[in-house]
């Protein structure tokens, strides 16, 4: 993947489609119904997500991204449930509300994490209602650099094709998740992401990937799209452009939990980085990673960005190691970012380290027992020289910070150009700052920067008759 950080922060994505909420009942199911041979479910639990349409835009605003949603409800109870969990996101909504008609509304049965039981309340939606949608949305058009057409066969997208012709007139980028066998309704559009059942109905059975690819294209040059993308599941996704190559990328989830909404954070994803300025094949990559990602979770979820930052740096390696300054200031805030856990400690010490020795090892060591995470801010060779004067260092800095690298005890390694690390402190704000050396705590530089917003100075001692300075001395009488 070329880019480790898109700037989602600067798509702006229109999500039109099918709204619709996901309600779970959680319980214990522990007997028989004397009635019927059906499960007792004791409900303890009550929850509702935002599913369809919304669940794309939500998974886009946990991105970073802008996303507007444009769709229809009831004027019901469901409708309102909907409305705080979008607002609440900070998306902006234009929810067509019609008469007589519920809310789309999925309610699950859930019973030691197994779902039991699904009930569907729903009506199709009318052709004033869908008509009003698309006005709607050819209206907010304006400064959006993506749309995206959730259709799940409810009404909202009845006619896509003015949607289609509206934004490509304006080099709008159109993505649709497709519904149902006539994939003629979505002609012109930039790209359709397919699952492989919904591509076979179309287009007939693909017993190879040879026919698969074929028939692929031939759908491409049909409907004039750009691209196509087809989910595959356990098989990953498989991109068809032009004359490219296909492009096949492996599944990437570790186990399975629940497929629910996984169609949704593909298209997201897709929508955020191209709209983030990624090229195709790079957004499916992180689309790709996103699916890993959100199959692992139960029910209608979203991925935020840390997660996929996560996957990312996992994928090419970079968890740790060798980083610069926004790169650390990244991670570090991915550590942080609890997710349901207990936010990472973070501890930041620095050095010139010059010539590793066993009191470095030693020292790392125990530093690295007072958290979770170790941020070693290594001195570039201009300010070792000013520090140690001239002659030094006798290794150049990218040599130190990779050896330093390759201790167990060290996450992340940062070359810096100031005499001292207070601007650092100030930027990262470590929880623990820890300095090696017979040093008390009001001779250790930035103490007063660490403490002032609650973090903890430690000074820890290194190995007897360890010493760099006197190492290069003794080679030097020698």
């Amino acid at each position: 993947m070329k880019e480790l950080n898109p700037r989602f922060d600067s798509a702006q994505v229109l999500v039109v489609g099918d709204v619709m909420l996901d309600r779970y009942w959680h319980g214990g199911a522990s007997r028989i119904s004397p009635e019927a041979p059906v499960p007792v479910v004791k409900v303890d639990q009550l929850e509702d997500r935002v599913g369809g349409a919304g669940n794309v835009a939500l998974n886009i605003a946990s991105l970073g991204a802008g996303a507007a949603l444009v769709g229809i409800v009831g004027r019901d109870e469901a409708a309102r449930s909907l409305q705080e969990r979008l607002h609440a996101a900070g998306i902006h909504t234009s929810l067509q509300a019609a008469e007589n008609r519920p809310t789309v509304t999925k309610l699950r049965v859930i019973s030691r994490q197994q779902q039991l039981l699904r009930m569907d309340f729903e009506e199709a939606f009318s052709s004033e209602d869908s008509a009003a949608v698309v006005q709607r949305a050819v209206e907010l058009m304006q400064g959006v650099s993506v749309l995206v057409l959730s259709d799940y066969a409810k009404g909202a997208l009845r006619d896509p094709q003015p949607l289609i012709a509206a934004a490509r007139s304006l080099g709008v980028k159109v993505l649709v998740d497709p519904k149902g066998n006539d994939f003629v309704r979505y002609a012109g559009a930039t790209l359709l992401t397919p699952n492989y059942a919904e591509f076979e109905a179309v287009v007939g059975g693909c017993p190879d990937e040879a026919t698969l690819v074929a028939k692929g294209h031939e759908l491409i040059d049909r409907l004039q799209l750009e691209a196509l993308l087809i989910t595959r599941g356990e098989r990953g996704v498989t991109l068809l452009r032009g004359s490219a190559p296909p492009l096949h990328l492996p599944a990437r989830a570790r186990e399975v939990y629940d497929v629910t909404g996984a169609g949704d954070t593909v298209i997201a994803v897709l929508a955020s980085a191209l709209g983030a300025g990624q090229d195709l094949p790079t957004a499916v990559g992180l689309a790709n990673l996103a699916a890993g990602i959100v199959v692992g979770k139960l029910g209608t979820a979203t991925v935020s960005a840390p997660e996929l930052r996560r996957a990312i740096n996992a994928e090419r390696g970079v968890e740790r190691g060798v980083v610069n300054e926004a790169q650390l200031l990244a991670d570090i805030a991915d550590a942080r970012d609890s997710a349901g856990k207990k936010p990472e400690k973070i501890v930041f010490t620095n050095g010139c380290f010059d010539i590793l020795h066993a009191g470095h090892v030693g020292y790392l060591e125990e530093a690295r027992k007072l958290g979770d995470r170790l941020v070693v801010a290594v001195n570039d060779d201009a300010s070792v020289r000013r520090l140690k004067g001239s002659g030094r260092p006798i290794n150049p800095a990218e040599r130190r910070a990779a050896v330093l690298a390759g201790l167990e005890s060290v996450d992340w390694v940062l070359t810096f150009a100031d005499d001292t690390p207070e601007r650092l402190l100030s930027l990262i704000k470590p929880d623990v700052l820890v300095k090696g050396g017979d040093y008390k705590k009001e001779e250790v530089v930035g103490w007063q920067i660490v403490e002032a917003y609650g973090g903890e100075v430690c000074t820890l001692a290194f190995l007897d008759d360890c010493s760099t300075t006197a190492i290069v001395n003794k080679i030097q009488g020698e």
